[in-house]
């Protein structure tokens, strides 16, 4: 028997700081649900501002630097034992992770910290986060998933860069690009790893002949034109380069998605939710770089086809999941996980490509966030039961 299953045997305290994904999934999607309505009342001129930043620069940094951490380091909390075979990082460690957390969105707003103190408070969870993924990844020598160590840390640097660039007055616009890059480079590494196998398990349960493509130097082609792209981008935001870049890596993962078969999955909404969340990785980069262009949708609308679209399908397909299969239950969509689904699909489309369609800004923003918010929502309320309580398997 290894260590994580001797450790998970041994555990008595709080279930809730049982396993990473169930305080980092329920407050992430309860974050969501408050965070972007409360930003739309913002703009409506009802709140003002925030005590310490513009209604926009509030909603960008919570959204990149706030919601986001909390579902990669569910995620990442969660797979680490299966990495590494060594115990889940849990009780009191796993608590002192998420106060560092929850603390640094409570100083972002109370306006008795200060500018400082709120940086410093927030920039802490994402270094102390990317320290525990090292230490875990030295403990046994896993050096193959010291790419996921890397990919933290950038993220705990463009944080940190943008609290500097704050507290100087100075434009900010490059730390949130350069974390929107990491997670199109972690949504292509780590969606090519799940899905396929996913896939693969539902084709063995059903009894299906048919299988998805195995990892091949046509994933590590698709991979590295994404990780280009993401450095491009950063670099120049606007230019022509960077648009071919999007295109050609759209193009190359079209055909990526393409191998892994995810059409024959539509009896099964929980495998197939992450092929349509990859699409929609497909669909940000083909956008994105048409935008730059000069081609179709404007550059923020085609933005949020990364954020609402890719990142918010993918987020709730991997939390459903992993809260379904971490605590001992069926690994099935019910009705209630496939509308969870169909609200945040509606809410990205609605945003993505309804400002084209000549409604008003605020009519648009207002449908999308209702219908993407309320997604994260009926996941707390239909999963936050399951994330507090224990497996029903212990």
């Amino acid at each position: 028997m290894s260590d994580a299953v001797n450790e998970e045997a041994r555990y008595r305290g709080p279930a809730f700081f049982s396993m990473g994904f169930r305080p980092f999934f329920l407050s992430a999607a309860i974050f969501a649900g408050v965070a972007v309505p409360a930003w739309i009342v913002m703009l409506a001129g009802v709140g003002g501002v925030t005590a310490h930043y513009t209604p926009r620069v509030w909603h960008v940094h919570e959204m990149v630097f706030g919601f986001l951490p909390a579902v990669i380091m569910g995620f990442m909390l969660t797979a680490i034992p299966n990495w590494t075979d060594r115990p889940a990082i849990r009780g009191y460690e796993l608590a002192g992770l998420w106060f560092l957390w929850l603390a640094g969105r409570v100083a972002i707003v109370v306006p008795w910290g200060g500018p400082v103190f709120s940086a410093i408070v927030d920039g802490t969870f994402l270094v102390a986060a990317a320290g525990l993924i090292w230490r875990e990844i030295a403990a046994v020598q896993s050096w193959r998933h010291a790419p996921m160590g890397v990919l933290v840390s950038l993220y705990a640097l463009a944080n940190i860069l943008f609290h500097l660039l704050m507290l100087g007055e100075q434009s900010a616009d490059v730390p949130p690009r350069m974390a929107l890059g990491v997670v199109l480079v972690l949504l292509t590494v780590i969606g090519g790893r799940i899905i396929p196998n996913f896939t693969e398990e539902f084709f063995e349960v059903r009894g299906r002949p048919e299988r998805p493509a195995a990892f091949s130097r046509y994933d590590k082609v698709s991979i590295l034109l994404v990780v280009f792209t993401a450095i491009t981008w950063i670099a120049q935001p606007w230019g022509m380069v960077t648009g071919w870049m999007f295109v050609l890596a759209g193009v190359v993962n079209v055909g990526r998605l393409a191998r892994w078969r995810g059409w024959l999955t539509w009896s099964e909404p929980l495998v197939l939710v992450l092929h349509v969340g990859y699409g929609w990785v497909v669909a940000a980069l083909l956008l994105l770089g048409g935008s730059l262009l000069g081609v179709g949708l404007a550059p923020p609308d085609a933005l949020h086809a990364l954020t609402t679209g890719a990142i918010g399908v993918m987020t709730l397909g991997v939390m459903t999941r992993a809260s379904l299969g971490h605590t001992g239950r069926e690994r099935h969509a019910g009705p209630l996980t496939v509308t969870i689904y169909l609200l945040a699909f509606l809410g990205a489309l609605v945003r993505v490509f309804g400002p084209a369609t000549g409604l008003t800004s605020h009519l648009v923003m207002g449908l999308a966030a209702v219908s993407w918010s309320g997604a994260y929502i009926l996941f707390a309320l239909s999963y936050g039961p399951i994330l507090l309580r224990p497996s029903l398997d212990e």
